[in-house]
């Protein structure tokens, strides 16, 4: 046993993903296509997605809200792993990243289960809650403008429905967070949203240490 996580290498990171995270076909060649562009980083762990996949099935989820797409493995694994009549409304600013992601979707035949909102997020999810959205999804995830996670976070709490789960990525943000010379806008935003959740009453939580962080949240 250990008091601690296991420090991870990168030959036992190797050995992780081979026994932790199934990748078919259209999830290799998206993420080797992403790995290859200057921003490349910005992906999700493959293990991070093998969670997300673990938790819609069994959640029995079917309507799921995205806040981030970049070139869309999230969206791509968590649509695999919805039922048939499955949906995730996925919000981005992006035609040029999400183009990558659109080809992946349909190679992988889940287009049909993903509905792409190319706007701010912020005025995507204003206006999901104007339209009478408020408590309806099970399953949320979080990965876009750092900055502005805060905002994120409430929205998502108010379209969550009660026992709904979502997920927050970066929220260990390269070990910076731990740094008292980081006091950029990003960093000081992450460490203030870490203890929020930490504090707050309307949820259940746990922060996992995998990829760069990422804290799931159950709404109470």
């Amino acid at each position: 046993m250990s008091r601690a996580t296991i420090a991870m290498t990168d030959r036992l990171h190797q050995y992780y993903v081979s026994v932790a995270a199934h990748l078919n076909d259209a999830m290799r060649r998206l993420r080797d296509e992403t790995e290859g562009m200057p921003n490349g980083g910005m992906q999700i762990s493959a293990e991070q997605g093998q969670i997300m996949a673990f938790l819609i099935r069994a959640l029995n989820v079917k309507k799921c809200l995205e806040i981030g797409v970049f070139t869309g493995y999230s969206s791509l694994v968590v649509a695999q792993a919805l039922p048939e009549d499955g949906r995730i409304i996925a919000c981005d600013v992006s035609e040029e990243f999400t183009a990558v992601a659109r080809r992946y979707w349909i190679d992988a035949g889940v287009d049909h289960k993903i509905d792409l909102r190319i706007a701010p997020a912020t005025e995507t999810l204003d206006r999901l809650i104007a339209e009478g959205h408020a408590g309806t999804f099970d399953f949320a995830f979080i990965d876009a403008d750092k900055p502005n996670y805060d905002r994120y976070y409430e929205a998502v709490l108010v379209l969550l429905r009660q026992g709904g789960v979502f997920g927050i990525d970066n929220t260990l943000w390269g070990g910076r967070v731990s740094e008292p010379e980081h006091q950029d806008e990003d960093t000081n935003a992450f460490r203030a949203l870490n203890a929020k959740i930490y504090a707050d009453a309307r949820v259940d939580m746990c922060l996992l240490p995998v990829g760069d962080g990422l804290t799931l949240c159950r709404k109470k």
